[in-house]
């Protein structure tokens, strides 16, 4: 694509971390953001998960762009190695960088984008395609209305749209019914929804950080409330591949959530159900009777779906999108992100040239642009939005150009107390078994004096889908 005249229009759906970022890029760069956020808010999917410690650092939470302008304000920029909560972010920097830098104009709240177009053309026509002005309609309180803009970045995130109970993609019979047993996500069980989950049965079903979180903050509710138990739901056979890399792992508030809940659940205090698909729940005087596939049944009073999280995409039907077919992502990304091909979190920086479509001048960025993926990197986000206003501006080189730098962690797919189990397609295959290497390129790396292959990386929502 050819860079657009920076006098232009850039539309940015969100005003999360990463669309916020996009837009202060464009600043930078002369042009002009145009920010709709459905939320009362910036920062709207984040303060759903407020309560939620992040694993990384505010070294690397903060966009360069964001940081720069909130700099010119007298910000006081936090401690860069403090661990920030989901409130943290917001509060200290999301609302500060939309109420107290340029980036204030170009936000409009409540606005929530129901359809994109090119102005004047469908799906089908083609010429003089590219040179019509892309048509976004939305809505707010005073009803349906049209914007045009030059170029435009969906960073809308895909917090609003969980993946269901059910197993094969599908919702599990009885599920809509069952809502107001049902929550997703990860729920402020010790705060703001303790009195819902105090003294009650609670199914938690999944097997990421999410999940796990929300068991171990119901067994701290335990704790303070009688009453409180905890069956845990997990799909798969081996339970140990939820545990993570325990100790092994450098990012210690991730690793810590390993060895805390597999402790919870060796003491008894967690209940397990694996190989466990849920196919039906049934509504009772009691509560929920969660039923799997092969006929087991568990009793409990809630239900907490940690599954992750799947793109809307039904407001870019008129555009010309290109997804992977598995993934809903784009096809050059899928490869860097498929799960059934890599263990490891390690995703290289990518931007423009792996995240366009065919309909030139549109761009997905942030944890929607991972479609099913549940890996999100936020550093990763600021460096692809980075880059693709880069291309917008028609600044080909700096769009190339890699400027992402993450520490090592060092870790990948691995057992806890047992051999590492790294994919054979995955940076290089298992470790040696006497290794203290994550993976064979680890091995290598340090063998040769390095301090390790890079595996895994910080600024990590995980299953919180940031935007």
């Amino acid at each position: 694509m050819q860079g657009l005249p920076l006098s232009k229009t850039i539309a940015i759906i969100g005003a999360g971390p990463v669309g916020l970022a996009a837009a202060a890029h464009a600043i930078e760069r002369g042009m002009t953001p145009l920010v709709l956020e459905q939320g009362p808010s910036v920062g709207h999917a984040v303060r759903q998960w407020a309560h939620v410690p992040m694993f990384s650092p505010w070294a690397f939470n903060i966009d360069a762009a964001a940081g720069r302008l909130l700099a010119a304000t007298g910000w006081n920029r936090p401690a860069p190695d403090v661990y920030p909560t989901g409130g943290d972010l917001v509060g200290q920097y999301l609302a500060p960088l939309a109420e107290r830098t340029t980036l204030r104009a170009a936000i409009h709240l409540d606005a929530t984008v129901t359809a994109i177009s090119r102005s004047g053309f469908d799906k089908v026509r083609t010429a003089g395609r590219e040179r019509a002005p892309f048509a976004l309609r939305y809505r707010n309180g005073a009803g349906d209305r049209t914007i045009m803009a030059d170029a435009v970045i969906d960073t809308s995130g895909t917090w609003f749209s969980p993946n269901p109970a059910g197993a094969g993609g599908l919702p599990a019979i009885g599920e809509t019914p069952a809502r107001g047993r049902i929550s997703h996500g990860m729920p402020d069980v010790l705060g703001a929804a303790r009195s819902r989950y105090a003294g009650r049965g609670v199914a938690v079903l999944g097997g990421g950080h999410s999940a796990i979180g929300t068991l171990i903050a119901i067994a701290e509710l335990e704790d303070t409330a009688p009453g409180t138990s905890i069956v845990w739901l997990y799909r798969g056979a081996n339970l140990a591949k939820a545990f993570g890399g325990g100790a092994a792992d450098q990012l210690s508030a991730r690793g810590e959530l390993g060895r805390r809940v597999g402790h919870l659940v060796e003491s008894g205090r967690i209940a397990v159900q694996t190989d466990y698909r849920l196919e039906r729940i049934e509504m009772q005087p009691a509560g929920l009777r969660l039923i799997a596939d092969d006929g087991r049944a568990v009793a409990a009073d809630e239900l907490v779906v940690a599954t992750g999280f799947r793109p809307e995409l039904g407001f870019l039907r008129e555009l010309r999108v290109q997804l992977d077919p598995a993934l809903e992502c784009t096809p050059a990304l899928a490869p860097l992100i498929d799960p059934n091909e890599h263990s490891c979190g390690t995703v290289r920086p990518h931007g423009a040239a792996e995240l366009g479509h065919p309909e030139p001048g549109f761009y997905i960025a942030g944890m929607k642009s991972y479609g099913r993926a549940p890996t999100f990197l936020l550093a990763t986000g600021h460096e692809q939005v980075r880059s693709i206003v880069a291309e917008i501006a028609g600044d080909h080189e700096a769009a190339s150009r890699v400027e992402l730098v993450l520490p090592e962690t060092g870790v990948c797919s691995s057992t806890p107390g047992g051999a590492k189990t790294a994919a054979s397609g995955c940076c290089g295959g298992p470790a040696p078994v006497a290794s203290e290497a994550c993976c064979a390129d680890d091995a290598s790396a340090k063998s040769a004096g390095k301090a390790g292959c890079g595996c895994g990386t910080v600024a990590r929502i995980d299953e919180l889908a940031a935007g």
